[in-house]
């Protein structure tokens, strides 16, 4: 029963993923795809993380972890990477 809600609620964050994927490509600005690409990859960590409680695999939980911490380190590249170009955030 209780995997049935987790998947459930994996499911829901892959749909609401989408809204983000459309933002990351029809962005009007730089800052709203950067925003858009973290929501995507948070999103991401935490269906991984559902995905993991729901068949009951710890091990899940640690590619969870490093795909939040890649995610993070990508939101910092780009954003410095826009700063230096001459743009601000």
């Amino acid at each position: 029963m209780i995997e049935q809600v987790l998947l459930g609620a994996a499911t829901v964050f892959v749909l609401v993923s989408l809204v983000g994927i459309y933002r990351a490509i029809a962005g009007p600005t730089m800052p709203d795809r950067v925003i858009a690409i973290n929501f995507i990859g948070s999103n991401v960590v935490i269906v991984i993380a559902l995905i993991a409680a729901a068949i009951g695999e710890p091990g899940a939980l640690d590619i969870a972890l490093v795909y939040a911490l890649l995610n993070f380190l990508l939101s910092i590249a780009i954003s410095k990477f826009q700063v230096e170009r001459g743009g601000v955030l």
